[in-house]
């Protein structure tokens, strides 16, 4: 199974970002693109990749440990980016050194649980909502589309595991199918400001 844990936008912070992004899909170039679907709107955390059955139980014990040492945390989507000429996606503003810290209580449970990740990287906070098709596609009008964005702040109140499910014969256009395999609540101390 092919898993990764994320952060979801509730349901009224997507529809904020539909609302641009249905803006962004009337954009010349628009059809270079391949867009996400909504139900696939997260923030990856710490991305696993394949891993055995085996593994989920300790997996799902970790998990539950790295959200009951973290606090609750506010976010809102706030402008946008892409990496190359590849990915278009939407940015993160509010509490990102908690969110960091999550990702990476995240990445350390899966490999003390016995998942081979990929090397350490920098966390960067994104919500892809698009990928180029081919050889990519000059992605500074859309950029520039979601530089105004403001979205409403939200509260942070749990880390999900999810399972993607690749989409199978080779239809064009075809997305992953998302499911929800365990969700676990925030519960760490939050800071006091004095």
């Amino acid at each position: 199974m092919r898993l990764f844990a994320a952060v979801v936008p509730p349901p009224e912070r997507l529809d904020e970002l539909g609302q641009v992004v249905g803006r962004l899909r009337g954009l010349p170039g628009a059809e270079r693109l391949r867009w996400t679907g909504r139900d696939g709107w997260h923030l990856t955390l710490a991305f696993m990749g394949e891993i055995g059955e085996e593994l989920l139980p300790e997996l799902r014990v970790r998990m539950e440990r790295a959200a009951h040492r973290t606090p609750p945390f506010s976010l809102r989507l706030h402008g946008g980016g892409h990496f190359g000429r590849r990915a278009l996606w939407a940015g993160v503003a509010g509490d990102l050194e908690t969110l960091r810290l999550l990702a990476e209580r995240s990445d350390a449970a899966a490999r003390r649980s016995g998942v081979p990740m990929e090397e350490h990287r920098r966390y960067q906070a994104h919500l892809t909502v698009g990928r180029a098709r081919g050889d990519g596609v000059g992605l500074g009008s859309f950029v520039e589309e979601l530089g105004g964005f403001e979205g409403t702040r939200w509260r942070v109140g749990e880390l999900v595991l999810v399972r993607s499910n690749l989409p199978g014969g080779g239809v064009p256009g075809a997305q992953p199918r998302y499911e929800t395999v365990g969700t676990w609540p925030l519960e760490g101390p939050e800071e006091r400001s004095g």
